[in-house]
């Protein structure tokens, strides 16, 4: 199928600029974990914390790139669902969404939770249990609807949510560089990393959710230029971005006071209460716009699955006014809001990043036989990576990495949700009517 006569059918309005595309790796990276995380890796990195960011980062780039190589030969919805179906079938196509699908659906009922708890601590009558469930539903209600409205209105939400949390964070970047010593930037005494292993896990997962820009394909204007584009640059971005406040965390918060410290008390040495009250509430914002772009890509994913005909055929349906795949938007919402609801379903989000980096592999994978089975005027235009599959096979053994630093526990939960998609998939298949 051409993707003028796959756009015709699907009918998705490419109403997604460059700015557009750029907040979801932002938002999908940026969440709440670098507001608790500096402490946790400076009390086994000390000094060396912001360069160790850094090098996580660069390492992080060989699976970044590797996805923007891929987004440049697809103009399509679907991102990962597309390159492993084109590479290894449907049934690869459908097991990458679904692990892509789970791990994002999970992390957004957690963050979702995790902003209620936010929350309840800037005002007391928040704090209830009642009350804590009432602003989960609420939240996750008003994406649900902002996202059915119309592409546009999602992309809007996404840029306030993104400009309200990043702006604070640079103002205390700002402020605390004035107390970064030389020492400080470029550490000379004796040094070591403790459990080398743990600490870069810690740090790696705050790279993770990048990928979401290309599930928006089919939404985004000119997506092969633009979506490599805003990954590779976003990615850059957010490296140096934790650099920064990482170095002012080390700088400002003294060596005996880091364990338990978060980027509150970093504003409240700078600016006193105002500065605590000013991050904290970046943190809300911040939590905010990774929900906000969960919320615009994830259904994306059940959409494309549908259009390959792996998932029931309405999945795939597409609002006549509105031109938003509704019904995989208001799916996802009900199955955000049963999992937030249920308190024990952290358990499943532990899994998630393991199903994740599963993902990324199989993504990895594919990219020798999308080069292959390109036209010439799409491996001429494409986002092509310098070496062959020197830069995959580095983002591959990152990701083997990864996994290997999991607890074995967690593979109980990945085998039952493997075993899930597995039965989904059939049901699709039984379920799927001829089209014309």
């Amino acid at each position: 199928m051409t993707p003028s006569h796959h756009e015709q059918r699907s009918k998705l309005s490419r109403q997604i600029g460059l700015f557009g595309a750029a907040f979801l790796p932002i938002n999908g990276m940026v969440g709440s974990g670098i507001f608790a995380r500096p402490a946790e890796v400076a009390i086994n990195a000390g000094p060396l914390s912001p360069w160790l960011f850094l090098v996580v980062g660069c390492m992080f780039l060989a699976i970044v790139l590797t996805f923007a190589e891929l987004a440049s030969y697809y103009g399509r919805t679907g991102g990962p669902v597309l390159y492993a179906t084109d590479a290894f079938g449907t049934f690869a196509g459908f097991s990458t969404g679904w692990a892509m699908y789970l791990s994002r659906v999970t992390s957004f009922a957690a963050n979702a939770r995790l902003l209620a708890a936010y929350a309840g601590e800037l005002h007391d009558s928040l704090a209830p249990p009642a009350a804590q469930h009432a602003v989960f539903v609420f939240v996750t209600s008003a994406l649900v609807w902002s996202n059915y409205r119309g592409v546009k209105t999602g992309v809007f939400a996404l840029g306030v949510m993104t400009a309200l949390k990043l702006a604070p964070l640079l103002l205390m970047i700002a402020l605390g560089l004035q107390q970064v010593s030389g020492a400080a930037l470029i550490p000379r005494a004796p040094f070591a990393v403790t459990d080398l292993g743990s600490t870069a896990l810690l740090i790696a997962y705050a790279y993770l959710g990048f990928e979401s820009v290309g599930f928006t394909a089919g939404e985004t204007d000119q997506p092969k230029h633009k979506i490599p584009r805003a990954l590779v640059s976003t990615f850059l971005f957010t490296a140096v971005f934790y650099f920064f406040i990482v170095l002012v965390f080390v700088s400002v918060v003294p060596p005996a006071q880091t364990a338990g410290a978060t980027l509150v008390d970093v504003g409240e040495r700078l600016a006193g209460i105002a500065g605590g009250l000013a991050i904290n509430l970046s943190a809300l914002f911040s939590i905010g716009g990774n929900l906000a772009g969960i919320m615009l890509s994830t259904p994306r994913l059940l959409f494309s699955m549908a259009q390959q005909e792996t998932l029931p055929s309405w999945f795939a349906a597409v609002h006549a006014r509105r031109s938003t795949p509704h019904v995989s938007i208001l799916c996802t919402g009900a199955l955000a809001l049963t999992l937030g609801l249920y308190e024990g379903f952290m358990v499943l989000a532990a899994a998630s990043t393991v199903i994740r980096l599963l993902g990324y592999m199989m993504c990895i994978a594919s990219l020798p036989r999308v080069r292959r089975r390109a036209s010439e005027q799409d491996r001429r235009e494409a986002f092509r990576l310098p070496g062959g599959m020197v830069i995959p096979l580095a983002g591959m053994a990152i990701c083997v990495w990864l996994i290997a630093q999991s607890e074995a526990a967690a593979w109980t939960i990945v085998g039952g949700l493997v075993l899930l998609g597995a039965l989904l998939f059939a049901v699709g298949k039984l379920a799927k009517t001829p089209r014309r």
